[in-house]
């Protein structure tokens, strides 16, 4: 018997792929968890083989817990089921330790080829997104203008993000200017979104 455990936060969600799941004769789903700073916990408590992980949950994000539980139980093999098909989140959950990356709107078959692959020490990973991570490369930010970005979304000026970081305005500037000129965004709304639809934020 295959165990596994289903971390989603969407209750709907997580309770009809858990109804899936108990419909295959091979595999139970011993744990579930609506929140990504549970996982852990969840995971050390019912050992699972398998762990399908969403992306966007509260407290933690999918690829973070992903990272986590690869360390915590590394015989556990990780699945990111998730609705954002980015290239950047699958070469994050790769590095992260999962052994697969799933788009939601698959047919509910593949869900349970997928996890009897992984468990046979597959990758698992949807062919189209394959292709287009491989396509779009690394994400050209360094890590002082990633972090710039990611700040950008909480704060509305530039003094407020300069205050945020410890920066001087200026460096601050320095940072979105090269931000913008690398991603070809307008602005740095505009910036923001495209590193987000990459998966790079």
């Amino acid at each position: 018997m295959i165990r596994v455990l289903l971390a989603e936060d969407q209750a709907m969600v997580r309770g009809a792929l858990a109804s899936l799941l108990a419909l295959e004769p091979d595999i139970e789903v011993v744990a579930q968890v609506a929140r990504g700073d549970e996982v852990i916990a969840a995971a050390l408590a019912a050992r699972p083989d398998v762990a399908l992980l969403d992306i966007e949950m509260p407290g933690r994000t999918g690829l973070e817990a992903a990272h986590e539980l690869s360390g915590a139980l590394p015989e556990c093999r990780i699945l990111i089921l998730t609705t954002f098909g980015r290239p950047g989140y699958l070469r994050r959950a790769m590095e992260g330790g999962a052994a697969g990356f799933l788009l939601k709107d698959a047919p509910a078959s593949e869900l349970a080829a997928a996890i009897r692959r992984a468990i046979a020490g597959e990758r698992v990973v949807d062919p189209g997104l394959a292709a287009a991570a491989l396509s779009q490369g690394d994400s050209p930010l360094t890590p002082r203008e990633h972090e710039v970005l990611v700040a950008s979304r909480e704060h509305a000026t530039v003094a407020e993000l300069a205050a945020a970081l410890y920066l001087s305005p200026g460096t601050v500037r320095n940072h979105l200017s090269s931000v913008m000129q690398k991603l070809d965004a307008r602005n740095r709304a505009e910036a923001v979104r495209i590193a987000e639809e990459r998966g790079w934020l």
